[in-house]
């Protein structure tokens, strides 16, 4: 001890407060963990139990078309279409002869727009098929009274329009214009048909789309259901069957994984007054919980950002989100929407916009909480959806639940060492180091029933001023 420190405790009258806590009992609060979150979908989506760890969505009979994004590879300031790519679109799903998809991504010639420049005018003649490599493009039509309308919003890999290349002497119904620098790689009508004159089993596969584009569809792509309605007399009424889909996807549930290890001096000694082995592994199964939701929404397989229907992706208009995107949203999936689903800078982005409209959305209270709404459906925060170094995000919108034909979580309850629903802890042994060994499993995935079940804002722009 130094002499200041002497001197000054030599000048105490009483006991010091430092002394004094070495006979005292300190109250200590559990271990405590930045990471947890409120796990909003982990509450709202109704879990459906899988006994046999596989869930099967059957359907109805869809004639897929194809509808897909394209994707570029970029040299320099040269930009290509990967010639497989080329089968995402509508014409050419599903034929896979590399060598005229090559001959095809070859003829495709890029160029660049600014803010602003039409790439196509309504009433010109259709003579190409345009491929968005980057920026964000607006598809303008006429409105009743002649004044102009934005009818879409088209953006990185998107595409317009296949059907130019299968007639001649059409006109387009639209004019495509510049919202942000474009770069697009754009077919000509004769380029395409030289290629298809060269290679006998593309013009097979093109007979065979428009033969298939023929059959009686309803609005959502599936093969029509013959009714007769308004009849009088006794009219020869139509014969139908509801068709199914021959190969329905299947989803097995995916798992998450983690080994405890414990020391048993700690598990035998330090357990007041906490039990040690108790708070290691409730908060290894909040981190557990934290990873679920995470793969819930990211996963390649069955994350809810990545199965979500093409044609239920919308992109903002300007940027950041406004009432407009919201309710262009809100009209995708127009079926009983039950929740939004948005990174919390993203509801902050949305409020700043609602604030210059001098527009204040209400409140509602889910789970005890008051959280923000629109139109009455109610915005619940995730931070799992992920932001790029562009700082933009997106915004998720569901129909929940199984009688809805919406969203489901998948999950088996009732597997053996649970302590929740589907996740369980099972004892490992104790190894040569005395360290005890508990495994840690959760088992989860989920299914969206129907297309119209998930919609998503794309390119949402964040810290816009």
């Amino acid at each position: 001890m130094s002499n200041d420190t002497k001197k000054f405790d030599d000048n105490n009258q009483s006991l010091g407060t430092q002394a004094a806590r070495q006979l005292a009992t300190t109250t200590k609060s559990e271990p405590q963990m930045q990471g947890i979150s409120s796990r909003w979908l982990l509450k709202l989506l109704p879990w459906v139990q899988v006994s046999g760890g596989t869930y099967r969505v059957n359907r109805r009979m869809t004639y897929a078309v194809g509808d897909g994004r394209v994707t570029f590879t970029s040299t320099g300031a040269k930009v290509a279409v990967i010639p497989q790519e080329l089968g995402e679109l509508p014409l050419l799903r599903g034929y896979e002869d590399v060598e005229a998809l090559t001959a095809l991504a070859n003829r495709f010639v890029q160029k660049e727009y600014k803010a602003g420049e039409v790439i196509t005018e309504a009433g010109k003649e259709a003579d190409s098929i345009v491929l968005i490599a980057h920026g964000k493009v607006n598809r303008i039509g006429t409105g009743k009274y002649g004044e102009p309308l934005v009818l879409e919003t088209l953006a990185d890999g998107d595409h317009y329009s296949y059907q130019a290349l299968l007639e001649s002497q059409d006109y387009w119904q639209f004019t495509a214009k510049a919202v942000t620098p474009v770069i697009a790689l754009i077919l000509q009508q004769s380029a395409f048909e030289a290629v298809v004159a060269q290679v006998p089993s593309l013009q097979k596969h093109i007979e065979d789309f428009k033969a298939r584009s023929k059959k009686k569809q309803d609005t959502s792509g599936q093969k029509a259901i013959e009714l007769a309605a308004g009849h009088h007399g006794e009219p020869v009424l139509p014969g139908t069957y509801v068709d199914y889909e021959t190969h329905p996807r299947e989803y097995e549930l995916a798992i998450a994984q983690t080994v405890l290890q414990i020391h048993t001096r700690v598990a035998d000694l330090f357990n007041d007054p906490m039990n040690q082995t108790q708070q290691q592994l409730r908060l290894t199964v909040e981190a557990l919980k934290e990873r679920k939701e995470h793969e819930l929404i990211n996963n390649r397989e069955f994350g809810l950002l990545h199965n979500a229907d093409l044609k239920q992706r919308i992109h903002t208009r300007s940027g950041a989100p406004t009432p407009d995107d919201m309710d262009e949203l809100l009209a995708t999936v127009w079926k009983e929407p039950s929740f939004f689903l948005a990174h919390p800078r993203a509801i902050a982005a949305f409020g700043q916009e609602c604030n210059k409209r001098g527009i204040y959305p209400t409140s509602i209270e889910m789970n005890g909480s008051h959280v923000p709404a629109w139109r009455g459906v109610p915005i619940v925060s995730c931070n799992k959806l992920p932001i790029s170094e562009s700082r933009t995000t997106s915004i998720m919108l569901m129909r929940a639940g199984e009688k809805n034909q919406g969203v489901v979580g998948l999950h088996q309850a009732g597997i053996p060492d649970e302590i929740e629903p589907s996740l369980n802890v099972r004892f490992m042994g104790i190894n040569e180091k005395a360290i005890m060994n508990y495994l840690v499993t959760a088992y989860f995935s989920a299914a969206v029933l129907t297309p119209d079940a998930l919609g998503i804002l794309e390119s949402v722009e964040l810290g816009r001023s």
